[in-house]
């Protein structure tokens, strides 16, 4: 994993450590001999001892090192990430490449890893058909949104007359709806839970020029509640499920980023 804090003392080092999988740390509880200038945060370790019960009331485990390697060093000081500093989202999103090791961002994409696999669960416990509707498609699905036109990169330079590489204007999905309709004419129940597209031209926080979306078609429904209850049963599947598989990071929102909202 990789050092999140290293404290070393006369008699003992520790060292917390973070595979990525858990919000929570694993101590490693060493002997100083072990230490080295490598042994920094932010570097990546492997560590091979004994997992024992810990004596501290705060986690269940600890790890007593008996070996350890730095497997990539750190340069703390260019290392845009600080020790025990809580940094501002505005500033973590100025390194792509960085802010998946924040609290923050790994708790989201670990919830939001968590949601896309309950939606499927829930669909396919159900007896729904997962359909891979087009990303790229002729169709603007009713209007729904303004699009994303493609061109090859010679399209682009080339004049207006030139055919277009699909012989007709082709976008980027704004739904899988209409693909969806006719595929529910042959299975039933189908979703689709794909990338979706919209290019109005709006740099708020409420416009998305890419998003996932998850669509669902039934055939053979008697009334509006048939499908009313489809979707209220699958909001409650997925967030008991994100209840239980992820407290830890659910409660980091409820604490530090929406607080007053659980």
């Amino acid at each position: 994993g990789w050092v999140r804090s290293v404290r070393s003392q006369k008699e003992v080092l520790f060292l917390h450590i973070n595979d990525g999988s858990s919000l929570e740390n694993l101590q490693v509880v060493a002997d100083p001999s072990l230490d080295n200038r490598d042994l920094t945060f932010g570097s990546a370790v492997e560590v091979q001892g004994q997992l024992v019960k810990s004596p501290h009331r705060m986690q269940n485990m600890e790890l007593k090192a008996e070996t350890i390697r730095v497997v990539g060093p750190c340069d703390t000081w260019s290392f845009p990430l600080k020790m025990k500093e809580r940094h501002p989202l505005e500033y973590v999103r100025q390194f792509p490449h960085l802010r998946c090791r924040s609290n923050t961002l790994s708790s989201l994409l670990r919830i939001r890893s968590e949601a896309t696999a309950a939606i499927h669960s829930f669909f396919q416990d159900n007896g729904y058909v997962h359909i891979h509707t087009p990303v790229i498609t002729s169709n603007d699905c009713e209007g729904a949104g303004e699009l994303f036109q493609i061109e090859t990169s010679n399209e682009a330079r080339a004049s207006a007359e030139k055919t277009h590489f699909f012989n007709v204007p082709a976008f980027l999905t704004v739904s899988g709806q209409l693909h969806l309709e006719v595929m529910a004419g042959a299975f039933t129940h189908v979703f689709t839970f794909g990338p979706t597209f919209r290019a109005e031209n709006s740099q708020s926080r409420r416009h998305l020029a890419e998003f996932y979306m998850v669509e669902a078609e039934l055939s053979f429904t008697e009334s509006l509640q048939d499908v009313m209850q489809v979707m209220e049963d699958l909001f409650k599947t997925v967030t008991n499920t994100l209840l239980s598989k992820c407290p830890r990071d659910v409660e980091l929102f409820h604490k530090y980023i929406a607080p007053a909202q659980k």
